[in-house]
């Protein structure tokens, strides 16, 4: 038995299954990294199980490509069992028992299943412990139940198990029934290891099926129960990449209604792609076509317009992000108006009441609070100051081939149209380039810099050359 830390044995762990290839996706990727609303299928599972219990207390069994599904989720903190060879469920429970065998008691959920939430989980749990039972399943009653194992019970009405009976093996008598069975259960550890050597590799496949569990905890006089899932969707899994499809759906769907309660306005929410871990303020406005993803936190009162995509971005309250902005990585203060077609690159920084405007480029920038870039311009790797005005066509020059370098432009600095800023430079406080200039040099506060050629004018030179030209056409060489 493997020593633990502490002494005495504690009431449950989780057990994920995560080993299997998922064939019939046709894809050579394991079956729990194929994502949906942004995540792995196993990373879904997780965060529901991570809201039951620690993730000391949270084991996952790995096998088909382990170390990317480890490196996948690795960061959740959950613990990791190899299931070298996979020979079946009731094979990845006994790959699993010398981690385990001291809990009272397992949940065992799929890694597949992402729309479970955590308040289900915790359903099984309480309900596994009131009834002191042995193995508890949780059952569904989809609308089409064909492919799924059923569930015997007892009598109609009781909470007990006959038996889990395969599709195929059904008799005409059981064919009718409808409650199917999950794949997700609980175990009382202690029959559950006394048993679990007794699974046979007597079927179709050659492997140890855990559902086998049922009937021979029941042949043992063991207390085997079902308990049935509120939603049915919340517990199938995937097995075509359609489905896949259809389970993203759900999600999305999902958070859209759950955002819409919460005082968001969505208005075509089936054409909106929400990430689950967004957040939202109430009475913000969020049109059609629009992507939210990863850990955005957009604020109350705010309007984010068609064709937008928003990844992991901080944008506080009453900011306007007009049609087709691009925002990653990035942070936007109260008030600011950014688009349309902004595309704002990871460390941008913009202030209370700034503008970013059309086709506008920002990278690692700090935009002060009341600056406008309004038009056509590229900021990278600047610090900007409050009240600047950028002209358009402004770029600045920040990469020399090798490195990348600053550029200044302190408080109420105006830029004018088409300036080139070649970095390292600074533009003092008040201080004016004028337009079509290129900037090497710092300039003072309060000083003009003009960095382009003197303009030249020949009077009637393009009469001239019209009229040479004419001349060339009657008289060719």
């Amino acid at each position: 038995m493997r020593k633990k830390e502490i002494t005495g044995a504690r009431p449950f762990a989780i057990v994920i299954m995560a080993a299997g290839k998922g064939t019939r996706l046709k894809s050579k990727r394991a079956k729990v990294l194929h994502e949906i609303a942004g995540k792995p299928l196993l990373a879904h599972v997780i965060s529901a199980a991570l809201q039951v219990a620690p993730a000391h207390d949270i084991y996952v069994i790995l096998g088909h490509q382990e170390d990317k599904v480890r490196a996948a989720v690795k960061a959740t903190g959950v613990q990791f069992v190899l299931q070298a060879e996979q020979r079946g469920t009731g094979h990845a429970i006994m790959c699993v028992r010398e981690h385990v065998q001291d809990y009272q008691n397992l949940l065992v959920l799929s890694g597949d299943v992402p729309l479970l939430r955590p308040e289900t989980i915790t359903r099984v749990r309480d309900f596994h412990a009131a009834k002191k039972a042995a193995m508890t399943i949780l059952t569904a009653e989809p609308s089409d139940p064909a492919g799924y194992g059923r569930v015997i019970r007892v009598s109609a009405g009781s909470e007990r198990v006959k038996a889990i009976v395969e599709q195929k093996a059904l008799t005409k008598s059981q064919q009718k029934a409808r409650e199917i069975n999950s794949g997700i259960y609980a175990f009382a550890t202690k029959p559950l290891f006394a048993h679990i050597d007794r699974l046979t590799t007597n079927n179709a496949h050659h492997e140890f099926y855990l559902t086998d569990m049922a009937a021979l905890l029941v042949r043992a006089k063991a207390n085997v129960v079902a308990l049935k899932a509120n939603d049915p969707g919340e517990v199938l899994g995937a097995n075509t990449l359609a489905e896949l499809a259809a389970l993203d759906a759900s999600l999305r769907a999902r958070k859209c209604d759950d955002l819409m309660k919460a005082g968001v306005s969505i208005y075509r929410p089936d054409t909106c792609v929400i990430d689950p871990e967004v957040e939202i303020g109430a009475d913000t406005i969020v049109e059609p076509f629009v992507q939210i993803l990863g850990k955005t936190r957009i604020g109350s009162d705010c309007r984010i317009r068609s064709f937008s995509i928003i990844s992991d971005s901080q944008i506080a309250d009453n900011v306007l992000v007009r049609p087709g902005c691009v925002i990653d990585r990035s942070q936007i203060a109260a008030g600011a108006v950014l688009g349309p077609y902004s595309h704002l690159r990871p460390d941008s920084e913009i202030g209370e009441g700034a503008h970013v405007g059309n086709f506008v480029e920002t990278k690692k920038v700090r935009l002060g609070r009341g600056s406008k870039a309004n038009h056509l311009t590229y900021l990278g790797d600047a610090e900007i100051g409050a009240n600047v005005n950028v002209g358009a066509g402004t770029i600045t020059c920040n990469y020399d081939g090798s490195a990348k370098h600053v550029t200044v432009i302190e408080d109420g600095a105006f830029i004018g149209s088409d300036s080139t800023l070649v970095a390292p430079v600074r533009v003092g406080k008040g201080a004016y380039t004028a337009a079509g200039s290129t900037i090497t040099d710092d300039v003072p506060a309060d000083a003009l810099a003009l960095g382009r050629a003197r303009q030249a004018t020949k009077e009637g030179w393009a009469k001239q050359r019209t009229a040479a030209k004419a001349q060339e056409k009657h008289n060719p060489k």
